[in-house]
């Protein structure tokens, strides 16, 4: 089965699973509380999943299965006798969600290692002035985390992609990544399908069915969005799931930046984009509802000045992450920039297989600051680009969400072993390694 016909039978069976009536709730989450004597006994639902961590910052993401305030007890003692109390919700207000919490902890010490335990207050919500907590559930469970930074001394990472709720492949790629025990992970794109309503992209991050449901709650996520991931009403509000970093933590100027990043993890550097749809703004199937230019374009300023930054441009090595790549040498594929519907004979498909755009914006910046290796995904199938006229850096492109010889899973290692960097592709069908490179300080 090639892409294409993977995608569309991954739509028709997306629809046929969710029905009409789930399609229907795609407007909006309902606004009222559940009656209370109809309330869940159990108000948490999921293990936390930590998100867009950073050196001072980490998001904290879980569900619940009634209107609650949620809330991270956080501290460096394992036993939480030093814990702060951090509320989900922005500066003036608590938040209060019926399906999803989410906690931004800011304040945090760079390369330490920290504890923390999740809860909820279950809400009754009648209006304005009439508001009471009908009790507190609190996770038994302690977890821990190391925050990213520049003294942090295992520089390990791993990087998934294109897992299109494939909970088949999903499962054993979760099962690498634990083994691996990295420092972080990045999720390269494509986790979704096109998601037309929330529960959806609960059951794709946070409350998915394989056995092992804790699989964010110790290992930090990154993530650089997939075209797929803007697909979908639901996918249009991303951050209902997957938050974005506080104001504070970003420049005014990159306010809808969210997702990027750019970190510092012992001697890497980890800079994550995001390429957006694989058609054209102009193409009559988005009905003029897709920004992408104007976003790339934002992107590549933030890209300049996050190069600069102290902290990555130390770093004795630099690697990039965005779900399309930015380098084909096929003449037939398409290269994305094919106005103004994408279609033209001479390419092999009306989709791009390859960013020119983006490669024209990032590619220069990313060569003068040293990339080594930028990483990437979208074709569902793996290949190894060395460095060539126009680009001083390899390209990785990671494989496919179906367990057979055509699009294997991937899980691409990377660490640095004995002052080099050391990547390491991870056949997750066979369970053999596919391929090792190794880098030099730049």
């Amino acid at each position: 089965m090639d892409r294409r016909d993977f995608l569309k039978s991954t739509a028709a069976a997306a629809v046929a699973a969710t029905g009409a009536t789930e399609v229907l709730k795609a407007a909006g989450r309902a606004a009222e509380a559940v009656p209370e004597d109809k309330v869940p006994e159990k108000l948490l639902a999921t293990a936390p999943m930590l998100q867009n961590y950073a050196e001072t910052s980490v998001g904290v993401a879980f569900a619940v299965n009634a209107l609650a305030n949620g809330y991270v007890l956080i501290g460096e003692k394992k036993d939480l006798s030093d814990a702060r109390k951090v509320l989900c919700g922005g500066y003036r207000l608590a938040d209060i969600d019926e399906r999803v919490i989410q906690v931004r902890v800011t304040g945090l010490k760079p390369a330490t290692r920290y504890y923390y335990k999740i809860g909820a207050d279950r809400i009754h919500y009648g209006h304005g002035y009439d508001m009471k907590v009908l009790g507190t559930e609190e996770d038994p469970r302690t977890y821990s985390f190391v925050t990213a930074g520049k003294k942090l001394k295992d520089s390990c990472f791993c990087v998934i992609n294109d897992t299109h709720s494939r909970w088949d492949a999903i499962g054993p790629v979760l099962d690498k990544v634990a083994a691996i025990a990295p420092s972080c992970v990045v999720w390269n794109g494509d986790a979704s399908n096109s998601e037309e309503n929330l529960e959806r992209q609960v059951t794709i991050f946070l409350d998915h069915p394989l056995e092992r449901k804790d699989y964010a709650a110790e290992i930090p996520y990154l993530f650089c969005p997939g075209n797929h991931d803007s697909r979908g009403r639901a996918n249009r509000h991303l951050e209902r799931v997957w938050m974005y970093r506080q104001p504070e933590e970003r420049d005014v100027r990159d306010w809808d930046l969210g997702r990027n990043f750019a970190v510092r993890m012992g001697d890497v550097a980890l800079v994550g984009l995001d390429t957006a749809e694989d058609k054209l703004d102009t193409n009559p199937i988005f009905a003029g509802l897709f920004k992408s230019k104007e976003y790339r374009e934002a992107q590549t300023h933030w890209l300049r000045d996050a190069l600069k930054r102290p902290e990555i441009a130390s770093a004795p090595f630099l690697v990039a992450f965005c779900h399309i790549p930015l380098f084909d040498d096929d003449p037939t594929h398409n290269p994305g920039d094919v106005a103004p519907a994408d279609y033209d004979p001479k390419y092999s498909a009306d989709f791009a297989y390859w960013q020119r755009t983006c490669s024209k914006m990032w590619g220069p910046l990313l060569d003068q600051a040293g990339c080594q290796v930028l990483v990437t995904a979208h074709m569902h199938h793996y290949r190894f680009d060395a460095p060539g006229p126009g680009h001083k850096w390899a390209q990785v492109v990671g494989g496919g969400p179906r367990m057979n010889e055509s699009e294997y899973p991937t899980v691409v290692e990377g660490r640095v072993v004995r002052g080099k960097l050391q990547l390491t592709v991870h056949n997750i069908l066979t369970g053999n390694v596919l391929d090792t490179f190794t880098f030099n300080r730049r």
